[in-house]
């Protein structure tokens, strides 16, 4: 069974857990903007302004102008006509896919998709499928052999369990073939890839990828990781940004967020166009995590992004070396299934600018004695299958 802990303190690097103090490597507080002293300084003073709640939905008398600023901001960030504000990344995805689909469509999505998105299509009147893991010849099949009325191409921009990403040209290029609509929910790569931050869209603008609203007509971002706050949001052209606010259910049904919370997002917002040097303080932590891990006979993802996965198999295993982590005082979770597939439960690490030198030493020291557990015929049989 999954259990829950209760932290003490501020969403920072060093926490107490239970009476332990733990240096935790779990937070997806990438540019370490959730406990920054001028984000909290604006949620104060928005509270002494707006109050707390905002008292109802967008669509009757929840929307303020903290919200409305937010939004103009984020699209001007993102360089899309209009951005559209949801509580929770979870309720875009499923509101979103659902607005764009109907019965006699199809959905195709990445199988290792976030829950919100896979959701979403079960959800939605469309037929939802699955194509394996970033494989784009079984996608091209599937939209070939398809005879849908409608298709909408879904995919995470960066993948949550394993931080690697998505082949967006060949994404663009299929959807463009085919007349598909493409969503990407970049969660996890806005605000931490590209030089401006600007996510999977910016990371490949220098393969020559620089798609137009039409090419991806629905990105979709969450402000509870690089941006260390709650919520989420989509960008797009005008029309389709219109046609959400009238069709997304849980945009029309639900509170909106606490219009404090817009306004010291604002702020993070700010910090994050205005610090570069955040984006690459989590890099150079990434690559000196990565040159050093290598020489600990543990199979790590393949990927450049703040999530580095240690696989380790059995569901055993990762619990057991998460335990190993904690004695060490480093809190590190164990995802297993369903939340990752059968055979790859693994250690997910996620990494912040606000992480030191000597909290990498301590990960790394901590490691040591994880791959001193681990044999080397179970690390083979990984790298072969992984």
């Amino acid at each position: 069974m999954r259990t829950r802990v209760a932290r003490k303190g501020q969403q920072t690097p060093e926490q107490e857990i239970a009476g332990q103090h733990f240096v935790s490597f779990c937070s997806n507080d990438y540019l370490g903007l959730a406990s920054h002293p001028q984000v909290r300084e604006a949620f104060k003073s928005a509270v002494d302004r707006y109050g707390l709640g905002s008292g109802g939905s967008h669509m009757v008398t929840g929307h303020c102008a903290a919200h409305q600023l937010l939004e103009e901001e984020l699209a001007d960030f993102m360089g899309r006509d209009r951005a559209l504000l949801f509580s929770t990344g979870y309720m875009a995805n499923v509101g979103i896919i659902n607005a764009l689909t109907d019965t006699g469509g199809l959905v195709l999505q990445d199988s290792l998709n976030h829950a919100s998105l896979l959701d979403g299509g079960w959800l939605s009147k469309a037929e939802s499928r699955r194509y394996p893991h970033n494989d784009m010849s079984v996608l091209q099949q599937m939209l070939s052999d398809s005879n849908a009325s409608h298709h909408l191409i879904v995919s995470d921009g960066v993948f949550s369990m394993d931080g690697d990403l998505a082949p967006l040209p060949e994404l663009i290029e299929l959807a463009r073939q085919h007349r598909a609509w493409l969503m990407i929910d970049d969660a996890h790569g806005i605000g931490c890839l590209g030089d401006s931050g600007r996510g999977i869209v910016e990371a490949f603008s220098s393969a020559g990828c620089d798609p137009t609203q039409a090419d991806l007509p629905v990105l979709v971002g969450t402000l509870g990781k690089a941006f260390g706050s709650t919520g989420a949001f989509a960008v797009g052209d005008s029309e389709m940004i219109e046609y959400l606010i009238q069709f997304a259910r849980p945009y029309i049904y639900s509170t909106a967020m606490p219009p404090a919370v817009a306004e010291a997002t604002r702020t993070s917002l700010r910090l994050l166009r205005e610090e570069p040097w955040r984006r690459a303080r989590v890099q150079e932590l990434v690559t000196r995590f990565r040159d050093r891990a290598a020489g600990l006979n543990l199979q790590l993802s393949h990927s450049t992004s703040p999530i580095q996965a240690v696989i380790l198999g059995d569901v055993e295993s990762a619990m057991r070396a998460s335990r190993t982590l904690a004695q060490e005082g480093v809190h590190v979770s164990a995802i297993r299934p369903p939340t990752v597939p059968a055979g790859t439960s693994r250690l997910r690490i996620t990494f912040s600018a606000a992480h030191t030198d000597a909290h990498l030493d301590r990960l790394i020291n901590a490691l040591e004695r994880v791959s001193a557990d681990v044999s080397s015929e179970t690390q083979n049989l990984l790298r072969y299958r992984y």
